[in-house]
């Protein structure tokens, strides 16, 4: 069952649209619910942590200027402004547009330590953070394009 807008509570999200903060109600749904919203890569992406090829996703290489947002709940994550080529073949961003709008926990998964980041609305996997990043902030958000949606602003 679908609970987005059920569970009575908000969390504060930054509308990169608007530049205001406002309440969200988190989304939470089942697999199936999950399954039949999404592609099979953007379901085992999103919501079971998988990751797309290196220089396979349709993001890793684009330049148009607009807001990438979460494919599972459209929460606004991304400018342009703050993309780069890292060279590792997954679209990569210096920083989100705001640190409400994504969560991090620590993956160990795959004999590694990294740095998971989630979106902070749905939970959906999103990719990692690294530090070795340009400056000013240092990070790497190294994400999979399956897990983002893309709108153009002017």
């Amino acid at each position: 069952m679908d609970t987005s807008g059920k569970s009575g509570s908000t969390i504060s999200l930054y509308n990169a649209r608007t530049g205001k903060i406002e309440k969200i109600t988190p989304v939470i749904k089942t697999d199936e619910e999950w399954r039949a919203q999404l592609t099979p890569e953007q379901f085992n992406v999103s919501r079971k942590q998988g990751t797309e090829y290196a220089f396979t996703g349709k993001y890793h290489a684009f330049k148009e200027h607009g807001i990438y947002s979460c494919v599972c709940c459209g929460t606004n994550l991304f400018l342009s402004d703050v993309k780069f080529d890292s060279g590792t073949g997954w679209p990569s961003f210096s920083a989100p547009v705001s640190p409400l709008n994504v969560r991090t926990h620590n993956d160990t998964s795959g004999g590694m330590v990294r740095t998971e980041v989630l979106c902070a609305r749905c939970g959906a996997h999103l990719g990692h953070v690294f530090d070795d990043g340009p400056l000013p902030t240092g990070k790497r958000y190294c994400m999979n394009s399956a897990a983002l949606d893309f709108k153009k602003t002017p």
